[in-house]
Formats: structure tokens, C-alpha cells, sequence
């Protein structure tokens, strides 16, 4: 470290999260989706030199969440690549809490987001949604319904599913 520079404080809104960093193939398109179906405040934005978004932060209700361009590049070197390079598919799914997931969930299929599972009361005291944005991110969005202790949680997981089905 630099003698001349002090170290710098955690950002707030780093200090209790894992943030996620998602790529897309085109982030300004996805920015703006976000912002209009999710309510998305663009927080800041680096445009890469050649064109593109090489680092922007939004945020979603009060979740923080980076995202770019994904590059051909990357893609090929198995770094930083976007759903539709993967062949559509991913292995991160995106939970936010919001204050109204119904209203939520029906301006993001407004603006093009496919619903998965539609707004529902969960076993676990959450109205949840799950849809899949443009670029190709799994979303859970959850409105705090209840709080449920543990042992109604296994009591209602229990009675909610039968055997030989899957659960969330």
C-alpha cells in the first residue's frame, strides 16, 4: 500500500452483502430495463473506451448490484460471461425484498421480464415471484408477509411438499 494513502472505509453498502456482478450482452439495454421494471437507480456508470458499459452499479430496492458488457473475449476464456453465451442458462438466482412484489412483478412482464412462478404465498412467510429478466438473470423478489419460527417453517415445508416432487 501507498505510504501517502490512507486505506479507504467499506462503502455502507458493502458491509453486510455479497454484491452480486452480472454480465449481459448489452448492459445500457439492461440498465434501462431495470430501471423501468424494477425500479432500478443507476448509481453510477464507467463506458468502456471502445464502446459499452465496462463497470455500472444499480440499485434495486436497497440491494447494490454491479453489472457490464460481457466481451466475446471473456466469453471464450470462461471469465465473465453472459446467460446467452452459457447456452441460456445460470447458476445464480438474484433475491431482492421489496415493499410490493405484485405491483413489481406486473410492471417487469409489462416490460418484457417472463414469469417463472407468479406472485404466491410461500410457505416461509414471503409473497414471492420468479421471473427471468431480458439478458437472462433468474430474479427472486419477496414482499415480508409473516415472521414463521423454525418449527412452523419445517411444518409447512412438510405439508407443502410431497415426496418424489422438487422444492425450491
Amino acid at each position: 500500500m501507498d505510504q501517502l494513502t490512507a486505506p479507504a472505509e467499506i462503502p455502507d453498502r458493502y458491509h453486510y452483502a455479497v454484491v452480486p456482478h452480472i454480465m449481459v450482452d448489452d448492459a445500457a439495454a439492461a440498465i434501462d430495463f431495470y430501471r423501468r421494471a424494477f425500479g432500478a437507480r443507476e448509481d453510477f456508470r464507467v463506458d468502456a473506451p471502445g464502446g459499452g458499459v465496462l463497470h455500472a452499479e444499480i440499485t434495486v430496492g436497497r440491494s447494490t448490484l454491479m453489472l457490464g458488457d460481457a466481451s466475446v473475449e471473456e466469453a471464450e476464456n470462461a471469465s465473465f460471461a453472459a446467460p446467452a453465451s452459457l447456452g441460456g442458462g445460470t447458476s445464480v438466482t438474484l433475491h431482492v425484498f421489496v415493499p410490493d412484489v405484485d405491483s413489481l412483478a406486473a410492471r417487469a412482464e409489462a416490460e418484457g421480464a417472463e414469469i417463472l412462478q407468479p406472485p404466491t404465498d410461500m410457505f416461509h412467510g414471503d409473497r414471492t415471484v420468479i421471473l427471468r429478466d431480458p439478458s437472462g438473470h433468474l430474479w427472486v423478489f419477496l414482499t415480508h408477509v409473516e415472521d414463521v419460527t423454525e418449527d412452523e417453517l419445517r411444518r409447512r415445508l412438510a405439508a407443502a411438499v410431497r415426496p418424489g416432487t422438487p422444492t425450491l
